[in-house]
């Protein structure tokens, strides 16, 4: 018997060593790590709603007289008819002559005829069947003059630039630099005819199949990119005509020339007979009834019809001949009250495609109508969004970049809405959008137009903010590359806090998702804007706030992340000099409160925005010290520490819970690392004199950090003795019955390091903390075996150099005798009808874990048994 006491006396040792082995990897520590160390979650910033829709918010950065307007008049006057005219095809330069028209509108029996193709030529067969009626001959003049009322005809050559204008177009700039013309009036006209077509008009009819045929026809004759007829030399046709003796294929080559250019006129020529015809018949009517009507619904409904007329008669662009007449009469109607009008309006003239100051006002006019949220439910029946999405497809960037700042202002405003904001999505804003910000990131600082497009860059960063709430547009950010170019915008827009806030709320919110997250912490980059912007703006809590809150996304989630920020020159004298600001402000608030006498009244309950700056701050820090090697330094840094205990020291945990708590935490996850020069070690009374003001508050979650804390603590005897004289160790044997897992596993914790001292071990007993960690083990066991496990390593200290097992267990030595073989019953223990994966990680801890401390306390039972 005394051999057998000898025995186990001499492998008698504390159990909290016994399953550690003697060097362990660094895969080891790491896992070790993570089950005692925690990262923290927090609440995203709030971000208030503004009450009013404006370019810039109440809280930006921009001086009134710096930024464009956000409310103006607007009115038909702000229209210019001048820009309305139909754009040709190229810019000539004014004739020193003036060519003879007259003869064309009053003699049927002009010299200019046009030459007549067979029917039934190859040519003919291969126009399609619905354009082969305008290869037919053409009879009398090229417009009808009952088509044009005389009293009109001023009009059409002063404004309008009517059929017979286009039809003729002006002369080429290298015609008008001849010295000498041909004597022969046939021939003058037959080049006007032939050579004076608008370019733009060419090339629409020879999109097709007849128009490449005709092409291949011309022979030395090709076409410019930029729309011009041209051979190798740049010669005019007077130039080739003038050298038609010298070249034997001139011959040839004219006749097919003078055939296809008569093709093309003829076709001209019945075009815009068709479209004389739809126009008065169509178009005329309608706005003689805007011209006249007075009420709203009428002009409403004509504005509809209108619209529909141009559809149909493809008379939307700038092709339309009389463009200049209906914009005058849309313009008009600018100046009545009604915003239903002014949106059809709009998308009938934005549809028109104007351009310069035109282009501007139309876009104010959307951006007036958006802005009243009344009007969201017009704006989606009227589908206003693809127009303006089309502005910013087409037009050129540093051109109408004031026109775009309204047109992108407007659709900000849609975004507010989330029917609008579902439709945006659907029809490819995100795109749209990234395209755009990549041009803008194009213009660098040295350019004059840099400074405006930061305008334009807030409203269209402050759309993707609203965009990035929908599941479809975060996935379509991600794969469009929207982290890349969005760094490049917060790097190149460092000095703009309105850019920087608002593409930092694009962050703050997606960081908060896995996949956009990784996606972040790949771009090594963001670390460095993350920490100049803290830099730059450091009393900026609402930028501050959420450069923290992503900082704390990153290392919540990433080792890598954890790593590189810590690596990062001055990112933790960054972190620690925010700590510090945010402290004072906290610290002056408080102050103010406690000198009016409205501590604990009027105080706000939910954190200030200080606390919410120290929060996320410490969130930070709890999360790198993560890292082994980050947090064994971060451990040592003694700035860091003192401001932690600070936080315990002067804030209670019902003035704010959630920064008490967190401070706390990273308190214990600190604590965790044994380090020469221990920040934490060296403070470690003072710290546990403050946990004692945590444990004792009515805060369970408070009350639970704490014991944890003193679990890492506890493993120095000045601690233990500390646990000892405050009769702290009462209050962590009371946790026991919490029936909570956690608060028992973190008290097991402390209770373990204090059996290690023998002396120690009898305070346990007289507080019943043995019967205790037996209904633990009952409760939790087959559920969490390293609860199990930690029960059963203090159970052994308890029991070390015993007698028998009644003076130690007492009445719970049969239960002991019963509990643990069936615990060790892997059949019994273990419950196979749960997933794969859960029944692997509920086996390894099982037998890696519970077993062998298990097996061991058993045999020491049944070994001293009387």
């Amino acid at each position: 018997m005394q051999a057998s006491k000898n025995k186990n006396a001499k492998k008698a040792e504390p159990f909290y060593k016994l399953s550690m082995p003697e060097q362990k990897t660094s895969s080891e520590i790491i896992n070790e790590a993570r089950s005692f160390l925690r990262t923290i979650r927090t609440r995203r910033p709030f971000t208030p709603r503004d009450d009013q829709r404006k370019l810039f918010g109440s809280g930006s950065s921009r001086a009134l007289q710096n930024r464009p307007p956000s409310v103006f008049s607007l009115h038909a006057s702000n229209f210019d008819l001048s820009e309305s005219r139909p754009v040709s095809g190229v810019h000539l330069s004014p004739l020193d002559h003036k060519p003879i028209l007259g003869t064309f509108a009053k003699d049927e029996d002009s010299s200019i005829s046009l030459p007549n193709p067979p029917v039934d030529t190859a040519e003919v067969r291969k126009v399609s069947s619905g354009r082969a009626r305008l290869f037919g001959r053409t009879k009398g003049n090229f417009l009808s003059t009952e088509m044009i009322p005389p009293d009109q005809n001023k009009e059409k050559l002063d404004s309008e630039e009517p059929a017979m204008m286009n039809n003729l177009c002006r002369i080429n700039n290298d015609l008008t630099e001849q010295k000498s013309y041909t004597t022969s009036h046939d021939k003058s006209r037959q080049i006007i005819c032939n050579e004076r077509i608008s370019r733009s008009e060419r090339e629409d009819f020879l999109k097709g199949t007849a128009g490449n045929f005709l092409f291949q026809l011309r022979g030395e004759r090709s076409v410019n990119t930029d729309g011009r007829f041209s051979d190798e030399q740049q010669h005019s046709p007077c130039d080739q005509m003038n050298k038609a003796g010298t070249s034997s294929s001139w011959p040839r080559s004219t006749g097919w020339e003078r055939r296809v250019t008569d093709l093309e006129d003829e076709t001209r020529i019945n075009e815009s007979e068709e479209e004389e015809i739809f126009w008065h018949r169509s178009i005329l009517p309608i706005l003689h009834d805007l011209e006249k009507e007075n009420n709203i619904e009428n002009l409403c409904l004509a504005c509809t019809k209108l619209y529909q007329a141009l559809k149909e008669g493809n008379m939307l662009g700038r092709r339309l001949k009389r463009r200049s007449v209906l914009l005058k009469t849309l313009y008009k109607l600018v100046d009545v009250d009604s915003d239903l009008l002014c949106l059809k309006l709009a998308k009938i003239i934005l549809a028109l495609k104007v351009d310069g100051k035109n282009l501007l006002s139309v876009c104010k006019l959307a951006f007036k109508i958006c802005r009243n949220e009344k009007n969201d439910d017009i704006i989606q029946n009227h589908k206003l969004f693809d127009c303006l999405l089309e502005v910013l497809r087409t037009e050129d960037l540093q051109k109408n970049s004031e026109a775009l700042l309204y047109c992108m202002g407007a659709i900000k405003f849609m975004s507010g809405n989330a029917v609008l904001l579902n439709e945006m999505a659907n029809k490819g804003a995100v795109e749209m959008l990234l395209h755009l910000m990549k041009q803008i990131n194009n213009i660098k600082e040295e350019d004059t137009h840099f400074s405006n497009l930061g305008h334009l860059l807030v409203q269209l960063t402050a759309t993707l903010r609203n965009l990035s709430e929908l599941p479809p547009a975060r996935h379509q950010l991600i794969c469009s590359g929207a982290v890349s170019e969005l760094c490049v915008a917060l790097e190149q827009r460092v000095d703009d806090r309105d850019v920087g806030t608002c593409i930092v709320r694009i962050f703050s919110k997606l960081s908060s998702y896995n996949d956009f997250c990784a996606a972040l912490a790949d771009c090594s980059r963001c670390y460095i804007l993350f920490l100049a912007l803290l830099n730059k703006h450091q009393k900026q809590q609402d930028l501050v706030v959420r450069i923290i809150f992503i900082l704390g996304n990153l290392t919540a989630r990433n080792n890598q992340a954890r790593e590189q920020f810590f690596k990062e020159k001055g990112s933790v004298n960054t972190l620690i000099s925010l700590f510090q600001t945010y402290h004072e402000l906290d610290l002056n608030a408080q102050k103010w409160y406690h000198e009016r006498g409205e501590e604990g009244k009027n105080q706000p309950k939910h954190p200030s925005e200080a606390e919410d700056v120290l929060i996320k701050l410490i969130r930070v820090l709890a999360n790198l010290s993560i890292h082994h090697s980050v947090g064994a330094a971060l451990a040592s840094a003694h700035r860091v520490v003192e401001l932690l205990v600070t936080v315990l020291e002067y804030k209670s945990i019902d003035d704010c819970e959630e920064l008490v708590i967190n401070a706390a935490t990273t308190i214990n996850n600190l604590s965790y690392y044994k380090v020469k020069c221990s920040a934490v070690q060296d403070k470690k009374l003072h710290i546990a004199e403050m946990l004692l003001k945590l444990l004792m508050s009515n805060n369970m979650d408070g009350v639970v950090e704490a014991v944890r804390v003193f679990g890492n603590l506890s493993q120095y005897h000045e601690i233990c003795d500390f646990i000892i004289q405050r009769k702290v160790y009462k209050f962590v044997i009371a946790l026991l019955d919490a029936k909570n897992t956690d608060v028992c596993f973190s008290a097991c914790g402390v209770l373990l390091n204090l059996t290690v001292d023998q002396d120690k071990r009898a305070l346990l007993m007289e507080e019943g903390g043995v019967g205790k960690l037996v209904e633990c083990l009952q409760d939790f066991g087959p559920s969490d075996w390293q609860l199990a496990c930690l029960i059963c390593k203090t159970l052994w200290n308890c029991s070390e150099n015993i007698t028998s097992a009644a003076s130690c267990f007492r009445e719970d030595t049969n239960t002991l005798l019963v509990l643990l073989p069936s615990l060790l019953d892997e059949e019994l223990a273990l419950d196979y009808s749960l997933d794969t994966d859960l029944k692997d990680y509920h086996k390894l801890y099982w037998e890696k874990e519970f077993k062998p401390v298990a097996e061991k306390l058993l045999q020491r039972i049944q070994s001293h048994q009387l």
